[in-house]
C-alpha cells in the first residue's frame, strides 16, 4: 500500500530574523520541495501553510504561516517534513523512492523471483537498488540497462540479469 504522507526534508535551523527556516531536502531537487503550499511538520503531520519557498544553495528557506521571529522558528529546529502523496505533481513514469522499498525483484528472462528490494543507495551517478534474497544480496544499478519494467500497482520490477551480477 503507497504512503499518503512521504518524508522530504529536515529544518535545520533558522535562516534570518523572521521566522523562515532552513531546510535539507531530501529530493532530487531542492526546488520540487519549492511547490508545496502545505507541508506537514512530524510524526503527528500537523499541517503548516507555505508562505514563499526559495532555494539557497543546496537548501530550501521556507516561511510559514505562524512563526514570526527566531525564538518561534527555532520550535522547527530537527523537524520532519512530510508532504501529502495528492499535492505532489510528478511526470509521467515517475515514482517516489519510497514505493519501491518491498517491491518483488524478478529475473525479465526467466521470471524467476530474486528478492525483495530491501534499500536505495542513492550514489551520484546513479541509483542502486539492494535486493536481498534468501542468502544472497544484489546490487542492481537502477538504469535502464538493467531495469527493465517498473511497476509499482504490480508489486515488481523486473531486472535485465547480466553476466557476473
Amino acid at each position: 500500500m503507497l504512503q499518503q504522507y512521504l518524508e522530504v526534508g529536515k529544518v535545520t535551523g533558522v535562516h534570518g530574523l523572521m521566522g523562515e527556516v532552513r531546510v535539507q531536502p531530501w529530493a532530487d531537487s531542492p526546488e520540487f520541495l519549492c511547490q508545496f503550499k502545505t507541508l506537514y511538520v512530524d510524526e503527528a503531520r500537523f499541517p503548516m501553510n507555505v508562505q514563499r519557498a526559495r532555494v539557497h544553495k543546496n537548501m530550501v528557506i521556507i516561511k510559514f504561516e505562524g512563526p514570526t521571529d527566531v525564538p518561534s522558528a527555532l520550535s522547527l529546529r530537527n523537524a520532519t517534513l512530510y508532504i501529502d502523496r495528492a499535492d505532489a505533481k510528478l511526470p509521467e513514469g515517475a515514482f517516489f523512492l519510497a514505493d519501491i522499498y518491498g517491491l518483488e525483484a524478478k529475473d525479465a528472462a526467466t521470471g524467476e523471483v530474486l528478492g525483495k528490494i530491501a534499500d536505495v543507495l542513492t550514489l551520484p551517478a546513479n541509483n542502486v537498488y539492494v535486493v536481498k534474497g534468501g542468502a544472497r544480496e544484489l546490487m542492481i544499478p537502477a538504469v535502464s540497462q538493467f531495469i527493465a519494467e517498473t511497476n509499482i500497482e504490480g508489486g515488481f520490477i523486473r531486472i535485465n540479469m547480466i553476466e557476473g551480477l
